[in-house]
């Protein structure tokens, strides 16, 4: 990632090692079946037959469902920082607009047509934290706090750090709830308005 824009205490995007085809198929008909369905309800021999790989196959690389739960979620997860790593930079140079862009970016998602909402927040509610999906979820959350951080630092470098910790919760917020609002209603432009709330915790952070 952009150093301006790269969490220093979230996790590395890891390199995708080169799959061969019929387990890329699996994988790739896995992700999307269980973003645009649901993980409970999409079994392992609907992705086998989707995808055109046996199961026997499939279990050669992923143990269990849950094996592969998990890799769809650190698939999603390393697409996302990859992408934002990749955008922020031709938005602006600005820090404080680059936090107001990763609202953009949403905004831009959520209108896009297969939109069903953050995979994280659907995944937690599907299955809770007693999951080994769960550790994933953590570990991305951590990277979005750890994102608005580095930016929130490189803005105002005197700020004091419990400070700045607790103005990204503030925004992470924001940038959660506007993923659960879109879901539920996507007739509203929740990115919008919370890119406007964030401008606000933005200008009222010397009276945090």
């Amino acid at each position: 990632m952009s150093s301006a824009v790269a969490p220093s205490a979230s996790p590395a995007v890891p390199s995708r090692p080169r799959r061969r085809p019929a387990l890329e198929r699996a994988v790739r008909t896995a992700n999307r079946l269980f973003y645009e369905e649901g993980i409970q309800a999409v079994g392992v021999d609907r992705i086998a037959a989707e995808a055109d790989i046996s199961k026997a196959t499939l279990y050669s690389h992923f143990r269990t469902k849950d094996d592969l739960v998990v890799n769809y979620l650190r698939d999603r997860s390393t697409e996302w920082q990859a992408f934002v790593r990749d955008e922020l930079p031709k938005r602006t140079d600005d820090p404080a607009e680059r936090i107001l862009a990763v609202f953009d970016l949403l905004g831009d998602w959520f209108v896009t047509p297969g939109y069903r909402g953050c995979p994280f927040v659907n995944a937690e509610a599907e299955y809770g934290s007693e999951h080994p999906a769960h550790v994933v979820t953590l570990e991305h959350r951590a990277w979005v706090r750890a994102l608005f951080v580095d930016l929130l630092r490189e803005l105002d470098g005197s700020c004091e750090q419990s400070v700045i910790d607790f103005l990204a919760l503030q925004i992470g917020l924001l940038y959660d709830g506007s993923m659960v609002s879109a879901q539920a209603d996507p007739t509203r432009p929740w990115a919008r308005a919370a890119r406007a709330a964030a401008a606000a915790v933005l200008s009222s952070r010397s009276d945090s």
